[in-house]
């Protein structure tokens, strides 16, 4: 018999309703659900909800904030430490008679040789290192060289860059960095030593024990690092020892060069110091000038060290002498300890009258001064420390040295 089980109708599977005997009717498609913005909800279902208040009781804490409230609160109590280790720093500076000796000591050792054209040779290891390469790019843009020498390949040749009038400047925290003592014997002694350190005593000082002829230039901090932080990583000693070095770069630089902005901005044309610079450049020779009525007057019959006082307690360095005279601030340098006691008058080269000035007018453009101030020197007419009189209808109203000139126009 055949298997009929193959064509067995089976249900079907539908969704239809079918009504017997219906009339039947054409399709019409079912109507559209209504659209949404025709709908007519009640007016609260619009009403915008209130903002979500963080800060009321029985909201829970954002993490996010204290996160953050702690790092600013890490950060300010690192700024905090470090203004107060400056601060106790310059206190230290004022009072304490082996650091301003020190100082003082130091500015004079490295324009004393850079006079005789020495450098300043800074050495040192790690974050000290880095305060010394920041410090030798700060000399170099005010003028006074400064190589940075790395102990380690010091020893391996580098030795040779060593020049006969250079100051070696060696900066350590601790006073006794290996690196830098294995060095130390291979310094010749000639050459002045300075030791920035956190020392404030030279017999505590390493480094100093083995030269004791080396300048202690302190870089004292209040507290040691882990104390402040938690942590030896170097931040306030670096700190300190950078605003050491910033202080004895300006203080060099005011010491030789009669205008160190002029001389910083000649170094540093770039950026927008450079551009600043020169919106601001001095147009005429009456912006060089020393202010006449600013500088302090002695009388006819002063001695040599009526004006050495004047000098020093001015800002201007210059000194009137009588009605029409002046001395500047470098012939007072130049003052012996056998002259302080005469009449400066009478101290050949000391005081300049005006007969002895060169006469410009006020309005006088630097480069006009320039040209007519190189005739001049070719001639052997002026010399470096030739006063120039910057005169006004008549009157001197101030003075400046020939090199001022020069040195702003790059000669």
């Amino acid at each position: 018999m055949a298997d009929h089980r193959s064509c067995e109708h089976q249900p079907v599977q539908t969704s239809a309703v079918l009504v017997l005997n219906a009339t039947k009717r054409p399709l019409i498609p079912p109507p559209s659900p209504p659209t949404p913005s025709l709908l007519s909800p009640p007016d609260s279902a619009c009403e915008t909800p209130e903002a979500l208040d963080l800060n009321t009781p029985g909201n829970p804490i954002n993490k996010n904030d204290e996160v953050e409230r702690k790092w600013l609160n890490d950060g300010l109590h690192v700024l905090q430490i470090e203004a107060a280790a400056l601060n106790s720093l310059a206190t230290l500076y004022q009072t304490d008679r082996t650091a301003r000796l020190g100082f003082t000591t130091a500015v004079d050792t490295i324009t004393r040789q850079r006079r005789l054209g020495g450098r300043l040779i800074i050495a040192g290891v790690g974050k000290s290192g880095h305060i010394g390469k920041k410090l030798v790019a700060s000399f170099q843009s005010l003028a006074i060289p400064a190589v940075f020498l790395h102990p380690t390949e010091a020893l391996h040749g580098d030795l040779g860059l060593l020049g006969p009038h250079d100051v070696v400047m060696l900066i350590t925290f601790s006073g006794k960095t290996s690196e830098l003592l294995q060095l130390l014997p291979h310094l010749d002694e000639a050459l002045p030593l300075v030791v920035l350190t956190a020392h404030t005593r030279q017999e505590t000082c390493v480094i100093l024990t083995h030269r004791p002829d080396g300048i202690l230039l302190p870089a004292t901090i209040p507290e040691p690092e882990t104390t402040s932080f938690g942590v030896a990583a170097p931040t306030t000693s670096t700190t300190a020892a950078l605003a050491v070095g910033d202080a004895l770069a300006i203080a060099a630089a005011n010491e030789l060069h009669p205008s160190v902005s002029s001389v910083f901005a000649k170094n540093h044309p770039g950026g927008s110091i450079g551009a600043a610079f020169r919106r601001r450049a001095p147009q005429t020779i009456r912006d060089l000038a020393v202010p006449w009525d600013r500088m302090p007057a002695v009388g006819d019959d002063a001695l040599g060290v009526d004006l050495l006082r004047a000098g020093f307690g001015a800002a201007v360095g210059w000194v009137r002498v009588g009605e029409g005279s002046v001395v500047s601030a470098g012939r007072i340098r130049t003052l012996g300890n056998e002259q302080l006691s005469q009449v400066a008058r009478l101290v050949p080269g000391l005081v300049v009258g005006r007969a002895g000035m060169i006469p410009m007018a006020s309005a006088t453009r630097v480069d006009q001064a320039e040209v007519h101030l190189r005739e001049m020197w070719a001639s052997s007419a002026c010399g470096a420390d030739s006063v120039v009189a910057v005169v006004d209808e008549g009157s001197i109203v101030g003075v400046l040295e020939a090199t001022v000139v020069l040195r702003e126009m790059g000669v």
